[in-house]
């Protein structure tokens, strides 16, 4: 196990794109961190740094203690799974497996029992003898994943998996991934645009944007707290809803009022007051996650309403999520218990604030409500 250390990290290539900026973040002894954003945002190209694929323009990158930017890939103690397997066609799984150590001229007594072990550890065993052509998507990533166990490294880097497989199969082959770094406890750095995969498999998640550290932390952590309408948008499904419009006080209380036709009026919560005291009378924009949003009924029936009409329902079996058109013409998204609900209908939700939050204007808006 090893620790991990990106500071000051950059890359700008030739053409002048500035792909990563400035980065500082760590992945401590046996943590499993989790780089997520969107395409583009940096996250592929600092996992390639790491394991000396790319080069850094500036800062430094340690593994274990030791600065390895002028290290070569092969000397830094790392294994890396892909998201295309990159596996030999002409060789054997158990050839593929031991191929890595074999070059590092392993005793053969050792291949075998390093082999052996991550066959058993991935339910490779009785596949150890097919070519990877008679294997499945899973079964094919799963003796990409035993490859790089077999090389007993200080730590993994993931570059987006299960990008390749059905949605089953990512499913399954999450578990098994999460499972087997629980067993072995190395320190993981696993690269996503898929939130869902992060929130499951993540000790710590770093959003990156535009080459940028957003926020980092624990995935609740990152849900229930995020530092910018970024962040906020992009953890949780479905995504959270916004609404711009402006803070005003009644009495001593601060209301939301939307901008557009027809505005509606929401209270916020008393201990926001002054959070937003110095934003009376100014832009802002409130966040809404599906989840705290409730149809007529519901243990929320003393909070603010949002009044609207269904334009789209989705059934999810004992949830559906209810697409609701505003008097403004904003699009809301609510995830509620199943009920008879049709399009057309003219429904008020319950707010519930917990789950609401107030934004400055602007993509990376500042939160401020935490």
């Amino acid at each position: 196990m090893a620790e991990i250390a990106l500071e000051q990290v950059e890359k700008v290539y030739p053409s002048g794109f500035h792909a990563v900026k400035k980065l500082s973040l760590s992945a401590g002894n046996g943590e499993f961190l989790v780089l997520l954003g969107p395409s583009g945002c940096g996250k592929s190209t600092t996992l390639r740094m790491i394991a000396g694929l790319e080069e850094a323009t500036g800062g430094t990158i340690s593994i274990g203690g030791r600065v390895v930017n002028d290290v070569h890939p092969k000397d830094r103690d790392i294994a890396m799974v892909f998201q295309n397997y990159a596996l030999y066609p002409h060789m054997s799984v158990r050839e593929n497996m031991a191929f890595a150590l074999k070059l590092r001229k392993t005793p053969k007594p050792e291949i075998e029992r390093r082999v052996n072990a991550a066959a058993d550890m991935l339910g490779l065993r009785e596949l150890l003898e097919r070519k990877p052509a008679a294997l499945s998507g899973g079964q094919r990533q799963r003796v990409a994943v035993g490859r790089a166990i077999v090389r007993e490294p200080k730590a993994f880097l993931f570059d987006e998996p299960l990008s390749n497989l059905d949605a089953k199969l990512r499913t399954t082959t999450r578990a098994e991934i999460k499972a087997l770094h629980q067993r072995l406890k190395t320190t993981t750095v696993y690269v996503t645009h898929d939130q869902e995969e992060a929130m499951t498999l993540a000790d710590r998640v770093a959003i990156m944007a535009s080459g940028l550290l957003q926020q980092h932390g624990p995935p609740m952590e990152l849900y229930r707290s995020p530092v910018n309408r970024f962040v906020a948008g992009f953890l949780g499904t479905p995504p959270m809803n916004f609404l711009e419009g402006k803070i005003e006080n009644a009495g001593s209380l601060p209301v939301f009022v939307e901008t557009g036709a027809g505005p509606q009026r929401l209270e916020l919560p008393p201990h926001w007051t002054s959070r937003l005291a110095s934003h009376a009378g100014k832009d802002v924009v409130l966040g809404i996650r599906p989840q705290g949003l409730e149809l007529p009924g519901g243990p929320l029936t003393d909070r603010p309403r949002l009044r609207g009409t269904i334009t789209l329902v989705e059934p999810l079996g004992d949830q559906m999520d209810l697409t609701i058109g505003t008097a403004s013409g904003r699009r809301v998204v609510a995830r509620v218990s199943a009920a008879s609900a049709r399009v057309g209908d003219s429904v008020e939700l319950a707010v519930d604030m917990a789950k609401a939050h107030v934004f400055e204007p602007g993509e990376y808006g500042k939160n401020l409500t935490v």
